[in-house]
């Protein structure tokens, strides 16, 4: 236990936290400073694939620093290597440039688009993408993404980006002219209140792209690595993308992310493109040990049927309280709770030792471990059956 008080004034004030700090995490759960336990069906926002402190995690990082942490990008280093290849034998991209953050690989698929339009396309550079979506923090990833809060922030925004509907193949269409470059979408809108892009849409989307000569781009920060049963979401589709991006998960925790491309789409010049700790082998470790656990078909089905059951107890729980519906694949759903109560809901269940996410007033989302158990998620279920009822009570005696 801490015993002398946080210095919380330090931290820059971005976000509303309650004062509780966490010491410690072991798979699903997490503890604070005065030992009370957290079973976190958050997970960083769905970064920690493996849960908390994963041993297999946690030996890859001391292993790889007792032998090098970087040389500098400007060398080649052997486990950055190693990730690479692992990556690209496991799609159906041939090149990768590692990034520190999601919002740095979407910003390095946004240059890689410009750059083959300024190459092969005329000089186009405008990237359709979609209302509701989000692709990062940087003026252009905040520019790119279709999030309402956006819209007002840090002006004048960066140009380029018109926004279509997702699942909605007219809207992409009536936006298309010769100065488009590409379609940037995910698979799954996470922060928009896990909104999936429909598997005909998707191959809606390859077909209009090939046609035209365009980029297929798909942002994979949140469905990557595992998260919605499959190694990577556009292969629920069966389509081909020309460039994809991960993070989140890809790092299990650590700084990691990753921008991958077919060679037709790879067309960086030297100096185009490049980042102090890009391809970090301290990172790059965290990454292949995350591969190694969670590529094995054993390992993604177990996904698969865990999200089978988390859904089917969702959709167990909405019908008895009156809810709406369950959104969502694997372990990146989302309960419509219909009124706006889902922050109330979050906060009673942080009271109650749950850590549950709230991306919309209306909307509660569940990002947990990837090898979390039936066990923990019963104990969920459990405890938010009995938040709902509270406030099923509470609604009818006002």
């Amino acid at each position: 236990m801490l015993t002398a008080s946080h210095p919380f004034d330090a931290l820059m004030e971005i976000t509303a936290r309650p004062r509780t700090v966490f010491v410690q995490g072991k798979g699903s759960w997490l503890w604070d400073d005065t030992g009370k336990r957290y079973l976190d069906f958050i997970q960083g926002w769905a970064v920690n694939a493996l849960g908390h402190a994963p041993p297999e995690l946690a030996k890859a990082l001391a292993d790889q620093a007792a032998r090098l942490i970087t040389p500098s990008p400007a060398y080649f280093n052997e486990t950055s290597l190693k990730l690479a290849k692992a990556l690209v034998d496991r799609s159906c991209f041939d090149q990768v440039f590692f990034t520190t953050s999601g919002a740095e690989a979407n910003e390095g698929a946004i240059k890689l688009a410009r750059k083959y339009g300024a190459l092969r396309k005329n000089g186009a550079h405008e990237i359709i993408t979609f209302e509701g979506g989000f692709h990062g923090r940087t003026l252009a990833t905040m520019s790119a993404s279709g999030k309402k809060a956006f819209e007002p922030l840090f002006e004048p925004k960066v140009p380029g980006f018109a926004k279509a509907r997702l699942n909605d193949i007219a809207s992409v269409e009536a936006l298309m002219s010769d100065k488009t470059v590409a379609i940037m979408l995910e698979p799954i809108q996470g922060e928009a209140g896990v909104w999936p892009a429909m598997t005909g849409f998707l191959q809606q989307l390859r077909a209009l792209t090939t046609q035209h000569g365009l980029l297929l781009i798909v942002d994979e920060i949140q469905t990557g690595m595992g998260r919605t049963g499959k190694l990577f979401g556009y292969e629920h589709a069966d389509i081909v993308p020309d460039i994809m991006t991960l993070g989140k998960g890809i790092g299990g925790g650590v700084p990691l992310a990753a921008l991958l491309a077919t060679n037709e789409a790879s067309c960086f010049a030297h100096g185009d493109q490049g980042g102090t700790f890009n391809g970090n082998p301290l990172m790059c470790a965290a990454g292949l040990a995350v591969l190694d656990m969670i590529e094995t078909p054993s390992f993604l089905k177990a996904v698969a049927d865990s999200g089978i059951y988390l859904e089917s107890e969702l959709q167990r729980l909405s019908a008895r309280h009156g809810l709406g519906e369950v959104r969502g694949r694997g372990l990146l759903l989302a309960l419509d709770v219909v009124r706006p109560i889902a922050p109330s809901i979050v906060a009673e269940a942080f009271g109650l030792g749950l850590l549950l996410n709230a991306p919309r007033a209306d909307t509660l989302r569940f990002m947990p471990a990837l090898n979390v158990t039936r066990d923990e998620i019963a104990a969920m279920i459990e405890t938010l059956d009995g938040i709902l009822t509270k406030l099923g009570a509470a609604r009818c005696v006002a």
